[in-house]
């Protein structure tokens, strides 16, 4: 039975199984990321629920889990922190209204398409970013990690807090947080297959914080006040005119981040399932859920790799095992949500940071500057910029950084592909008779050849091959090999083509496309150059070219 292409019951058993297995996954880090967000742990089961449910829904990637994930929560912790300093009675309503504009992004992200364009980034760019958002991660742990609140100035304030917080850390909290990453790192593989180390770790923590550490004044859940039971408080859209072009920005921000981290997940998906998702399909679902998560005071969410990597393992083949998870979750919520409240934060903090030591990207970060110096700058460039100054600034800088060594490497290559052919040239792109008639032209007819796209960063070298034109009487601009003519370089031509008008030279277009020549005519270039010397066969402009030069000289 079949409801929507992605939402079929033919895989039961091993649906439910794997939305069981998922919802355990996300339990622990939802009150991570709740908690280490600023918005508290209600936020971060509010999210994993709606974000999770509608993106099933609405989703175009069958097995996809989408929760609140470490890049989105490490964004939206800044955003909370800037609005509520600013606002402090409206400051959270606000955040959670840029989580609907994210929300709104993806939508029209997706209607227009532009999923194929989401991650067109180079790797190191997304490598950077991504280590980035670890590093940021890993740092904003450290004072609950040590058993403190975070210091204000998020990351650079952290970052300068350290040897108070090392000096002033608390024991107790110290060993919940170790045991805690100690059972995450060393769980044996067997026992992972059988339950997720976060979930353990958390039980042992919560236990050993209420038995050896059950008189110790210990930071827990439920010190940042009691988690409501029942259905959430919808959060109205909230505006402060002071603040409305930031967040549109940390809307389009977080939005283009939870495309990225999406889709990057979309595609383990399909590598594991031998499937293909539906980029733009999935990013409005992703837009639907998080606009319902704004309205329930939820966490911002993307496809998350652990729990799609779990779900598929489990044996999950259908978008059903995503919504069975979010009712798992919402049961949780409407239920048992005020048994989380002697959760420690230090453990807490210790799942978080393993979450934050998973995004960087040790792969490439190991072996960057083997692979490419300037990619590993690059990457190294963004990475700092991306914890120590702002995460559009770092994707920016290092997309257009990456952009232009491309361009300017590809342009340095094609460059040799843009020749002025004389009679003395031993080109071997020139057929025995191409040359015969070269030869024959003694230096008065010249072949201006361009091969392969014409892109900004050749106009260089059309104009130095252009100034380099010697006295002759004929110009064979050959064409034939050009798939695409840039702006830039159409007006480099346009000035070689005037030139040699200027100096009476007869010239003839060979192998123009229908698009190139409608831009060279919108130039006005077809004043210069009539029709019959317009020819799709570059011998015969060279046979009428030297038949013009003979002519020429027989009448001088």
């Amino acid at each position: 039975m079949t409801i929507t292409n992605q939402i079929h019951f033919n895989n039961l058993r091993g649906d439910i199984f794997g939305g069981v297995t998922a919802a355990v996954v996300s339990l622990p880090l939802a009150l991570a990321f709740g908690v280490a967000s600023g918005a508290g742990p209600i936020a971060g089961l509010y999210g994993a629920v709606c974000v999770g449910f509608f993106a099933a829904l609405f989703g175009g990637t069958p097995t996809l889990i989408s929760e609140p994930t470490g890049p989105m929560t490490v964004v939206m912790t800044a955003i909370v922190a800037s609005l509520t300093a600013s606002n402090p009675e409206n400051g959270l309503a606000m955040a959670f209204t840029v989580v609907m504009l994210a929300g709104l992004f993806q939508i029209i992200f997706g209607i227009f398409k532009l999923g194929k364009y989401i991650t067109l980034m180079p790797y190191s760019v997304i490598s950077g970013f991504m280590s980035g958002i670890g590093v940021i991660l890993i740092i904003l742990q450290i004072a609950p990690f040590l058993g403190h609140a975070a210091p204000k100035g998020g990351v650079l304030g952290t970052v300068t807090a350290i040897p108070e917080l090392l000096a002033t850390a608390n024991p107790p909290e110290v060993i919940l947080g170790t045991v805690t990453l100690a059972i995450i790192f060393f769980m044996p593989k067997q026992l992972k297959r059988v339950v997720p180390p976060q979930l353990v770790a958390l039980l042992i923590g919560t236990l050993v914080s209420l038995t050896i550490f059950g008189t110790v004044d210990i930071r827990r859940i439920g010190d940042l006040g009691a988690i409501p039971m029942g259905l959430p408080r919808l959060q109205l859209p909230t505006f402060s005119p002071g603040q409305l072009t930031t967040m549109f920005v940390d809307g389009l921000m977080l939005g283009i981040l939870g495309c990225i981290d999406t889709l990057l997940t979309a595609v383990i998906a399909d590598s594991l399932t031998r499937t293909e998702h539906k980029s733009d399909k999935e990013l409005i679902g992703q837009g639907i859920g998080n606009i319902v998560s704004g309205i329930c005071g939820g966490l911002p969410g993307a496809g998350a790799t652990m729990g799609t990597v779990v779900n598929i393992q489990a044996g999950a083949t259908s978008a059903v095992s995503g919504l069975f998870r979010a009712l798992i979750l919402l049961v949780v919520v409407l239920g048992a949500a005020v048994y989380t409240q002697p959760i420690p934060m230090a453990v807490l903090a210790g799942i978080a940071l393993k979450v934050g030591i998973d995004i960087l990207d040790w792969s490439f970060l190991k072996r960057s500057h083997k692979v490419s110096l300037k990619g590993s700058l690059i990457m190294y460039g963004v990475l700092l910029l991306t914890v120590f100054v702002d995460l559009i600034v770092a994707v920016g800088v290092g997309v257009f950084i990456a952009n232009i060594l491309t361009i300017e490497r590809l342009s340095s290559l094609q460059s040799e592909e843009v020749k002025l052919i004389t009679d003395t040239d031993d080109d071997v792109r020139l057929s025995v008779e191409d040359k015969q008639l070269l030869d024959e032209g003694a230096g008065r007819v010249l072949l201006f050849y361009l091969s392969g796209p014409m892109i900004f960063g050749l106009s260089k070298a059309i104009a130095r091959e252009h100034n380099a034109m010697k006295d002759a009487d004929a110009l064979v601009m050959d064409l034939s090999d050009v798939p695409l003519l840039g702006v830039t370089a159409s007006l480099a031509i346009e000035n070689a083509i005037r030139d040699a008008h200027d100096k009476e030279l007869q010239i003839y277009l060979v192998g123009a496309s229908h698009k190139i020549q409608s831009r060279l005519e919108r130039l006005g270039l077809f004043d210069l150059i009539t029709a019959e010397h317009m020819l799709n066969d570059r011998t015969q402009a060279l046979r009428y070219a030297i038949e013009y030069v003979q002519g020429k000289s027989v009448v001088v």
